[in-house]
């Protein structure tokens, strides 16, 4: 079973990238997320404590995103996505998508970003 729990738009203003003006000034960052959880209890139970609280999740992904200046928006997506797994053990993966809509690019365009998945393994027996 393979239930989902989606938070989109999430805007984030962080300081990430290669040219200097993006560190020193910064930039509108938008954050997809989309969780993969057993969500059988909580569906019955219709209790917080059975499923993830998505304010604790934008929470988490903010604080990743936002407190380590990264170069490369995929390092930025990745601290997301492991500060997912580590924060919530009922997350069984995460795709973390991030925009960057004002990225230094001599072109017009509508969207430029990167899309990362990332599975928790299961323990190794041995």
């Amino acid at each position: 079973m393979s239930d989902t729990i989606f938070i989109t738009g999430v805007v984030i203003h962080a300081r990430h990238g290669v040219m200097e003006h993006e560190t020193a000034v910064g930039q509108r960052f938008v954050i997809d997320l989309e969780l993969s959880a057993d969500l059988a209890e909580s569906s019955r139970t219709d209790r917080l404590a059975d499923t993830v609280s998505y304010s604790n999740v934008v929470a988490t992904a903010t604080a990743a995103f936002k407190d380590v200046n990264y170069k490369l928006l995929e390092r930025a997506a990745g601290a997301v996505a492991d500060a997912i797994l580590a924060t919530f053990a009922r997350i069984t993966a995460v795709k973390v998508t991030v925009h960057k809509p004002h990225a230094p690019i001599a072109a017009i365009f509508d969207d430029v970003g990167v899309v990362l998945t990332r599975t928790r393994h299961p323990p190794s027996h041995g």
